[in-house]
């Protein structure tokens, strides 16, 4: 890619990847046919049908035209589910653990590899397996797989060490087909973690508290197959609005939330950038140098880990300094030796990163260590001088469908190219 240009038109963001995975395993609660609408085209995506497939269920993903990316997804679930996941796909992509959950409620057993997924960091499965214990599983690992059985799950009470999205996901999905009441107490409180309980009680399940740090669960006998359309992804959402910033340009992201944003937006208008919530969306623009704002990463309601990496690229050019921090994946800074290699003055001190901005950055080649380190390293190559390559851009199609081509929709000078070898 080429910098220099404002990112500046119309973007649309399609349904949340964070949230289509596990929307796509939900469906193995019930027998028959469920619909997801707005699933992104992502490499994840074809992963997690491709382990559905091998469950025994049938998967087909239709693009949708002008959805900026997304489609539909219909998932055919057979009576009798296989129970065992492959480890040849599970350890590419952590969030096909949450097929554990559902197969255990639904089968009474599951036999699930140990994930893989994103290098950011210890994401250990702890929660998930006490919660399932305390639902009245019994688990075991063997030979790299989590065996898990259970008869028949029954409610309880069960308190998260930390608000985990996956934990809470996955526990969730056990308790709905659980006899009597599941409370979960410091549970997640993300957007993505009401759409998975929206769309549950949408197929029959009894849930309340979605959103807050309580959730309660009634166990319901069986759940049937529905068509929902998954909560639009405000990381993606999110890396418009810092990428319209950084490059001083004017994007309208459609469908954005605005409330699943609040933080991030209240930074990015400290930044001095103008931030207008519109009718099924909204705008960011900025015209001159932006401002330097201190950064603490959060669970929601905070400002969200996903978009941290852009958050150090928009201090590496914005005036002054910038402290960030970082409090849920230890290994997110992983990605500043390659910020550094394009011009930025990042120093990391534990889980600090002190930034001291720049007028703007100068083009290297550098390497996408994960998706969200990826995108703001491209991010930051479109603020550079010169001509800048990120390889191993594999990550980044992990969680942003039509990369390339929404950014040079927006204006931006950027092509994909293959390396020999």
């Amino acid at each position: 890619m080429t910098g220099g240009t404002a990112l500046t038109g119309r973007v649309r963001v399609t349904g949340a990847k964070n949230s289509s995975l596990k929307l796509m395993a939900a469906a193995l609660l019930a027998t028959g046919r469920t619909v997801v609408d707005e699933v992104p085209d992502i490499l994840d995506v074809s992963i997690m049908s491709e382990v559905l497939r091998r469950l025994g269920c049938g998967v087909e993903y239709e693009r949708t035209p002008a959805s900026g990316g997304g489609g539909r997804v219909t998932i055919d679930v057979p009576e009798d589910p296989s129970t065992e996941t492959d480890y040849d796909l599970v350890r590419k992509m952590r969030a096909s653990i949450s097929v554990l959950g559902p197969l255990v409620a639904r089968c009474g057993s599951a036999r699930v590899a140990l994930p893989g997924g994103d290098a950011i960091g210890s994401r250990g499965l702890d929660m998930h397996i006490s919660g399932l214990e305390r639902l009245g599983a019994t688990i075991v690992s063997e030979h790299g797989y989590l065996v898990a059985t259970a008869p028949r799950l029954s409610g309880t009470s069960i308190w998260l060490d930390f608000p985990s999205v996956g934990a809470t996901e996955n526990l969730v999905m056990a308790a709905v087909l659980a006899d009597g009441t599941t409370v979960i107490d410091n549970a997640a409180r993300e957007p993505e973690i009401v759409d998975i309980c929206s769309m549950l009680i949408a197929m029959g399940a009894r849930i309340d508290g979605a959103g807050t740090s309580t959730i309660t669960v009634e166990g319901v006998e069986s759940l049937s197959p529905v068509t929902y359309t998954a909560v639009p992804d405000r990381i993606v959402a999110g890396t418009w609005a810092i990428g319209a910033v950084m490059t001083r340009g004017d994007v309208v992201v459609e469908r954005a939330v605005a409330e699943h944003l609040s933080v991030a937006l209240d930074k990015l208008t400290d930044a001095g950038a103008t931030v207008e919530v519109l009718p099924g969306g909204l705008r960011v623009a900025m015209s001159e140098r932006p401002r330097g704002v201190d950064v603490v990463t959060l669970p929601f309601p905070g400002f969200p880990t996903d978009l941290q990496p852009m958050a150090v690229a928009l201090a590496a050019v914005s005036t002054g300094t910038a402290l960030i921090t970082e409090n849920v994946f230890e290994g997110r800074f992983m990605f500043a030796n390659e910020l550094v290699r394009l011009g930025a003055d990042v120093r990391i001190d534990g889980h600090h990163a002190v930034v001291r901005g720049r007028e703007r950055l100068s083009s290297a080649p550098v390497v996408a260590t994960d998706i969200r380190a990826g995108a703001g390293l491209v991010l930051a190559g479109l603020v550079s001088d010169g001509i800048t390559e990120v390889q191993e851009v594999h990550h980044v199609d992990r969680g942003y469908p039509d990369f390339v081509e929404q950014l040079r929709g927006l204006g931006a000078d950027v092509k994909r190219t293959s390396r020999p070898g």
